[in-house]
């Protein structure tokens, strides 16, 4: 019970320091993907003495990522990091992962140097799954397996690093997940699409889906997952429909269908009145009289 409850104070605290900005400590709110640069508090000539560590199981399970000014070789992102001659920590390609407490620390002959340097890095990112209009069920999917008439839902999620529940964080924060379109408009307004937020098995993640079948003329269409504080636009991630090549050629073959058959519309009426035309000449030919018809040449 004491544990839960410190990591509830250290909750509000984080949350606190989130809101008020007086405690020095960085928030940064980004999407996967993106290159993300970590600042530190320089205290010395150089960074040969410094170390980051990072954490997202909100204080365990810490992992040194640079120790001595140099990268941990051993650690699954050490291709994506660098650190800079300020001794920020530079990660490349962010992923959901990455999420968690940064800390930078700076020591001279064993002692430590000035205090620490502390990032809270919160990552919002987007998975889809589409399944066929006619299942209940959805897997996991790729872009090149969507195709109009296909039910789609994306997943959006908000890996953040706290010792509150997600509800609590966000709405205490002043927070919230939309999905919007291009103009910016809240999805929630039109009621082709469904829109729910959901309840992870995590504390660490806020979800909120979008749900909506695909039409032809979704594809190229974004969609955009962002977060925002008090009206203010965090981070946002964008969802682009890109169809597969086997449904641009069942779309060339509809669109095909379609022009045949508007031409045979637009055909009809000209075909019709040429046999109109046809049938009233052969009509007056057959109609002559007896000495209309010219004899054969063998008679005369």
């Amino acid at each position: 019970m004491s544990d839960q409850c410190d990591l509830c104070l250290l909750g509000l605290i984080i949350l606190s320091s989130l809101l008020t900005g007086t405690s020095g400590d960085d928030h940064l709110f980004i999407s996967s993907g993106v290159d993300v640069s970590l600042s530190c508090n320089k205290d010395l000539s150089d960074c040969k003495s410094t170390s980051w560590t990072h954490s997202n199981s909100f204080g365990h399970s810490w992992v040194k990522l640079i120790t001595g000014g140099i990268k941990n070789k051993d650690t699954e992102r050490h291709e994506r990091l660098s650190l800079e001659s300020d001794c920020s920590l530079n990660i490349k390609n962010v992923t959901e992962e990455d999420y968690g407490l940064y800390t930078c620390r700076q020591y001279v002959n064993g002692e430590q140097q000035g205090n620490d340097a502390y990032v809270f890095l919160h990552v919002l990112h987007v998975s889809p799954s589409s399944s066929s209009s006619s299942s209940s069920s959805s897997s996991s999917s790729s872009q090149t397996e969507i195709s109009p008439g296909r039910s789609v839902t994306l997943s959006c999620q908000l890996y953040l690093y706290s010792g509150l529940s997600c509800d609590d964080w966000v709405h205490s924060g002043g927070f919230e997940l939309l999905w919007v379109n291009q103009a910016g408009v809240d999805l929630k307004t039109d009621s082709r699409y469904q829109i729910s937020s959901s309840s992870s098995s995590s504390p660490h993640r806020c979800i909120i889906t979008l749900t909506t079948t695909l039409l032809d003329e979704d594809d190229n269409r974004e969609w955009r997952c962002q977060l925002t504080q008090r009206n203010q636009v965090q981070t946002s991630v964008r969802y682009t429909v890109k169809y597969s090549a086997q449904a641009d050629s069942t779309t060339a073959v509809k669109s095909m269908i379609v022009s045949i058959v508007e031409m045979a519309v637009f055909a009809a009426p000209t075909v019709i009145l040429l046999q109109i035309i046809c049938a009233r000449r052969a009509g007056r030919k057959d109609s002559k009289p007896p000495e209309e018809i010219e004899m054969p040449t063998i008679l005369q």
